[in-house]
Order: C-alpha cells, then sequence, then structure tokens
C-alpha cells in the first residue's frame, strides 16, 4: 500500500454511521455498522449510529455531524439515492456519488458500460416474465443464474434448471427488475479498492452451488483464499481490470469488484459494490488485513475518503 496520511479524529468531526434502512439487505447493514461504530470510537472519533427511516434523516443529520459513514448496503442506500440527499445537504460521505452509485448498483447497465469497453462479462439479458427467461436460456443453457438487477448479498439469486425458472423468477422479481445470466462454472474473485489501491485478490471457493447469502454470512465452510493462490500475472490482470472498472464507473473512495474465474483461468466481471459488507465474514477487510491495515486502521481510512475531492 502507499503511504496514506490519516487525518487526526478531531479533524474528522462528528461522524453519523448510517446503519439499517429498509432494503433487503438492511440485516447485513446492522451488523456492519456494529462493527464499523465501535472501530471508529476505539480509534478516538466522535461516531454516533443512525438507523436510517425514511421519514427522519433530514432531522438526525442535519446540524448534528459533520460526515457520514454509510454502511446502508442495497437500495436507497447504495443506489445514488442517498447520496442525492447528502449533495443537497452538503454533508460529505463516504464512498460513490450518486450517479456512479446509481451506475453500479444497476447490474444491467454497469455490464453493458464495461462490455462496451471490452472487458468481459457473462451473458445476461433483463426478463419480465418465465417465458422470456426460458427463451434466455436458449441462448445461455441451463444451469442458469436469475437474479435481481438491483440488490446485493445474492438476496433473491437462484442458480436454476429448467423445471425451476418460475418460481425462481417469483423469487428474484420481489426485489425488482429481473436479469438472466450466464453460468460460469468456476471460482469468485474478489478485488478490494481503498483510496486508489488495490488490495489483495481473494479467492473464494463456497460448499454451495454458488457463493449465495448463506455462504456469504451463514456457513462456516465457505473458503477463503488471501493470498488468493493465482498465478503473479492473472492475479495482476485481474487487479488491473477491477481498477479500471472502478474508474470507468466513476466509483470513489472504496470499494469491491467481484469476478468469476472459470476452469480455464479466464475471468468475467461479475459486479460492482460500493458500499462493501463490513461484518466478520466480510472481504475488504480480509483483504486489508493481508495488506497490513487492521479493522480499526481501515475503517478510519475509508472515512478519510470523505474528505478527497470527487473527481
Amino acid at each position: 500500500m502507499a503511504n496514506f496520511e490519516i487525518p487526526t479524529a478531531a479533524a474528522m468531526g462528528r461522524v453519523a454511521v448510517l446503519i439499517g434502512g429498509w432494503s433487503a439487505e438492511r440485516e447485513v447493514s446492522l451488523k456492519s455498522g456494529e462493527q464499523v461504530l465501535a472501530a471508529l470510537k476505539s480509534a478516538g472519533v466522535d461516531a454516533f449510529g443512525v438507523d436510517v427511516q425514511r421519514d427522519e434523516l433530514y432531522n438526525a443529520l442535519v446540524g448534528k455531524c459533520d460526515r457520514v459513514f454509510n454502511l446502508l448496503h442495497g437500495t436507497w442506500g447504495e443506489d445514488g439515492n442517498l447520496q442525492g440527499f447528502l449533495d443537497t445537504t452538503g454533508i460529505p460521505y463516504t464512498g460513490s456519488a450518486a450517479l456512479a452509485s446509481a451506475l453500479a448498483m444497476d447490474k444491467d447497465l454497469a455490464k453493458a458500460v464495461c462490455r462496451q469497453h471490452g472487458i468481459e462479462t457473462p451473458q445476461w439479458q433483463t426478463v419480465a416474465s418465465v417465458d422470456e427467461c426460458h427463451r434466455a436460456a436458449e441462448a445461455f443453457g441451463y444451469p442458469m443464474v436469475l437474479k435481481p438487477v438491483a440488490e446485493g448479498s445474492s438476496i433473491g439469486v437462484s442458480l436454476v434448471m429448467q423445471n425451476e425458472v418460475a418460481s425462481a423468477y417469483e423469487q428474484a422479481a420481489q426485489y425488482g427488475s429481473v436479469m438472466a445470466e450466464q453460468y460460469i462454472d468456476g471460482s469468485e474473485i474478489t478485488v478490494g479498492i481503498l483510496n486508489g489501491e488495490i488490495l489483495p485478490a481473494v479467492k473464494i471457493t463456497s460448499p454451495n452451488q454458488f457463493y449465495d447469502y448463506d455462504a456469504k454470512y451463514l456457513n462456516d465452510s465457505t473458503v477463503y483464499d488471501c493470498p488468493c493462490g493465482l498465478d503473479a500475472s492473472l492475479e495482476r490482470q485481474i487487479a488491473e481490470t477491477a481498477a479500471r472498472v472502478f474508474d470507468l464507473l466513476q466509483c470513489h473512495g472504496w470499494g469491491r469488484v467481484d469476478f468469476l474465474l472459470d476452469k480455464n483461468n479466464r475471468f468475467y466481471l461479475l459486479e460492482v459494490n460500493t458500499v462493501p459488507g463490513m461484518t466478520d465474514h466480510s472481504l475488504v477487510p480480509m483483504a486489508a488485513r493481508q495488506a497490513g491495515i487492521e479493522f480499526p486502521e481501515l475503517v478510519v481510512r475509508i472515512l478519510a475518503t470523505s474528505m478527497e475531492p470527487r473527481t
């Protein structure tokens, strides 16, 4: 990691840590927030938690904090809406700006932008009915992935065979628009980015059919390799692609870029997370630790990015 001058706790002022909210990822956000808030306080930062409610956010923040550490995962907190609100209030915040957040959260648009710039991603198409899912499978084959266009933490995601499409589509559609995606048989590789620096890649091997919600947050049998064990040249290619994707979507401060690596070591962009998880199972803290950055320092570094101008 390059040298990074961390501002003093006093310079950061009073910090509101936004947690909870009302997306499908509320529980993950609460877990992230609990650990981040404790770490900030241990570092001497004057921080307090705000379990975000739809109609009380203005009164909870304006005049009561100097900056925001955003840990609202999923819709509203990660899709540009919160960022637009904070922009109008003039309160600095961690993470990407409104447009970049909205673009990264919309997997359909993000994949389209990246593909236009030559970055490989599994084939996909948005689908609005079970019949359209079956037509997508004519191109992709089975098994096929069905997922919400704008959710994270693998919520609503299913790996399906033909006889499972109807129920999986119904499950994904609970969270808005749905996309069908080609299944890539292999491992997931994730790359964290912190203030312009690339963190060590993490390789994920799940006992489940794919890296689903259970594998991410509940199953202790999921294996995380960091160092990832890949050939140095391949790991460098993936890291460089992650940085390129982050820049293409105009993301800022910190985030995580996820890839799928097939059996032939060909890698595909999966998605970009602009508010990654910060729980005890989360990947950015794991990668940071490998880079010599322990959790309290990591959260302070993330908070410090709220003091950097967005270009």
